[in-house]
């Protein structure tokens, strides 16, 4: 019915920059917040950054200032810039969005498969 499927992750070396995409479809008649998650090897998942249907966004701490995340309403499509990569972000990255398919029924959360990302030299 609705599917988010990711894009742009891969091997990148420390201080390189990767741009996640995650774009839904399907029957949608509105998306209210998204979001990246990531979960590391033998690690709980972590959200790393959200973002409102108005733009409003918030970070978590160990990626403000060099992660940006933003979306095209369009397009239903939301997108992780991150700049200045460390080996510490290396993770299976998910994005996750609040749908709604008609007018009156609630919003559902719906997730993407993730992509890897990688950040070793």
């Amino acid at each position: 019915q609705v599917q988010l499927v990711e894009s742009g992750g891969g091997l990148v070396q420390p201080g390189g920059s990767l741009r996640l995409s995650c774009a839904a479809s399907g029957s949608i008649f509105s998306i209210a917040a998204m979001g990246w998650y990531r979960q590391a090897p033998g690690k709980q998942r972590e959200l790393v950054a959200s973002i409102t249907s108005d733009g409003s966004t918030n970070y978590a701490d160990s990626v403000k200032g060099r992660f940006t995340i933003s979306r095209d309403n369009a397009k239903n499509t939301m997108y992780l810039q991150m700049n200045s990569l460390k080996p510490e972000d290396t993770a299976v990255y998910s994005c996750n969005a609040n749908v709604r398919v008609r007018i009156t029924t609630p919003g559902v959360t719906y997730w993407g498969q993730g992509t890897q990302v990688t950040v070793s030299s």
